[in-house]
């Protein structure tokens, strides 16, 4: 059976794609950090469609604890997708932006994902997909994330090389860049910011988890097996780059 690895699995965007590529055919290895009853809870659910799984506890940033979650014999035997989607976004205005807060998210968003490649490239079977999952602020920007999209930006130039990079080999990566996605990010909004949100995007409403899995799916699958290095935008028609 095909092995997935999923950063940050257990909730929102991750947890749709690990539900997704267990569909796909995947047996599901996916991480979590500290908060473990979502994660469980996902793996219950794929557990019960008659696919395994398993959750593991990884704080990305920690090499240590990357390199223990490299030992994992699925891991071992070999990874066929590989999905950074694990991040971090604490809202705050550019202008008050400090360099402790910068280190924070970049660590957690761009050396995380670097680490945790870093440590399972060797285990990537001849023909691996790696989708990591960026966002439409690391190419518009943000006035209350300068952070996040400077991290968001760095992981998309830094697939975008890995992919020229591993072409060759026959591995492919690619960058789906989400727009607004109802998660824990939009948990705070209004009723009335929800509402102005719905009306900014031309599709005229918030994406689901399972927008960005689909295109996931179809990222690491066998229809896709021309593309590589691309930004797939996923939100709505609200930002056309």
């Amino acid at each position: 059976m095909r092995t997935a690895l999923v950063t940050g699995g257990g909730r929102g965007i991750g947890a749709a794609i690990s539900k997704q590529l267990a569909k796909d055919g995947y047996r599901i290895l996916l991480t979590y950090c500290n908060s473990s009853k979502p994660a469980e809870m996902v793996v219950d659910e794929i557990r019960d469609s008659g696919v395994d799984a398993v959750a593991a506890n990884c704080d990305v940033t920690d090499a240590r604890e990357v390199a223990l979650l490299a030992t994992h014999p699925w891991v071992i035997e070999g990874i066929d997708a590989l999905v950074i989607n694990h991040g971090r976004y604490d809202r705050i205005d550019a202008r008050n932006l400090d360099i402790d807060h910068l280190r924070r998210t970049m660590t957690t968003n761009f050396e995380g994902a670097f680490l945790t490649w870093n440590a399972v490239k060797s285990n990537l079977t001849d023909n691996a997909r790696i989708c990591v999952i960026g966002s439409q602020l690391g190419t518009r920007g943000s006035p209350h994330g300068a952070d996040y999209s400077a991290s968001k930006a760095a992981l998309s130039t830094w697939a975008r090389s890995l992919a020229q990079s591993l072409a060759p080999e026959g591995k492919r990566v690619n960058v789906v860049a989400p727009g607004f996605v109802d998660t824990d990010i939009l948990a705070g909004d209004s009723p009335e910011k929800r509402a102005s949100r719905e009306q900014e995007v031309p599709l005229k409403r918030i994406g689901t988890p399972e927008d960005i899995a689909g295109v996931v799916s179809f990222l690491v699958g066998d229809k896709s097996s021309y593309i590589t290095g691309a930004v797939i935008h996923v939100n709505g028609g609200l930002y056309l780059p």
